[in-house]
């Protein structure tokens, strides 16, 4: 069973919530992810297989009637600190990405007693300010988070640590590299997490490492030139908006056998990770299969935002608490 069909049999009979119905699901998720359990799937790949994580599920379907700003900005490109930039193909862009991103200095590596900071940002429609809400916006997880790695059950979570150094090590041939991250980032092997293609693994697990931090700049451009040889891979020909209402660069790969694209966002003026979505890509009908209660089929419009998700902070941190 394909996760956006046991997504919507799960809020099939749930009215969409409101704020204070949501906010004890926030909190949940917010203790979740600074124990580094599954809730990091959430963000990092949006198949949801953990039953457990009902308020994740929840959070995710309101997000369902979200619409793609209409105002569509300069198709010129954006401006960067590389110079004007023309979105009209991902080679163009991640390559010219990569070409500025090398001429950064390496970072120090993180000690093994020092915390990430990140804060999140997802959209929820209905809500304040345009349709945002803060979602866990204030997270800490040690650098080496050993522990929870070894006791977590989800495959796709690697302590920044482990992470920072992989990403250093991964070769500058695309093909080794893309092998390298498929390897650190294995596809499912069960229903709940079925096995992918070849292409799609890639992707997916090319946005887990992109959204990695800390990540030296020169293994981030290694990682952008090896993402644009991806089959099926794109370039929207014009900034979009994140969660958090910034305008930036979507490199996108259409789902396969699926009505919907992920999307990796990326900041045009540093060409850091800014974020995440996932977009239906044509009309469609969702029906749920027989015996399930549901009042009307459910339907879907191109363009419609199923899943938006913003990083708007993160830094190498003392202490649990510290804000940079």
């Amino acid at each position: 069973m394909d996760e956006m069909t046991r997504l919507r049999e799960l809020r099939a009979d749930a009215p969409v919530s409101d704020h204070s119905s949501l906010a004890a699901g926030r909190q949940r998720l917010t203790e979740a992810a600074a124990s580094g359990r599954r809730v990091r799937r959430l963000r990092a790949d949006w198949r949801i297989a953990a039953l457990g994580a009902a308020a994740a599920i929840t959070v995710a379907a309101v997000l369902g009637t979200q619409l793609v700003d209409a105002a569509a900005p300069d198709r010129s490109g954006p401006a960067s600190t590389a110079g004007t930039l023309r979105l009209d193909s991902p080679a163009a862009v991640l390559n010219r990405a990569a070409d500025a991103l090398e001429k950064r200095p390496a970072p120090t590596e993180p000690r093994d007693d020092q915390w990430i900071y990140t804060k999140t940002v997802m959209a929820q429609p209905g809500g304040s300010a345009g349709g945002h809400i803060s979602y866990n916006p204030d997270n800490w997880v040690p650098y080496d988070n050993s522990a929870a790695a070894k006791n977590g059950k989800d495959d796709d979570y690697r302590t920044s640590r482990q992470v920072f150094r992989a990403a250093n090590e991964l070769p500058d041939d695309p093909v080794l590299l893309l092998a390298k991250v498929r390897s650190f980032y294995p596809t499912g092997h069960t229903a709940e997490s079925p096995p992918e293609g070849k292409a799609q693994h890639s992707f997916r697990a090319m946005g887990l490492m992109v959204e990695a931090y800390p990540i030296a700049p020169a293994a981030l451009a290694r990682i952008y030139r090896a993402l644009a040889t991806v089959p099926g891979v794109h370039v929207t020909d014009h900034l979009v908006k994140d969660a958090a209402g910034r305008e930036v660069i979507a490199i996108t790969r259409r789902e396969d056998g699926r009505h919907e694209q992920r999307e990796i966002l990326i900041d045009p003026h540093d060409f850091r990770y800014a974020g995440t979505r996932f977009v239906v890509t044509e009309d469609y009908e969702n029906r749920l299969p027989a015996g399930r209660t549901q009042v009307r089929p459910e339907k879907f419009k191109a363009g419609q935002i199923l899943l938006s998700e913003a990083r708007v902070e993160a830094a190498v941190v003392d202490a649990k608490g510290e804000k940079p």
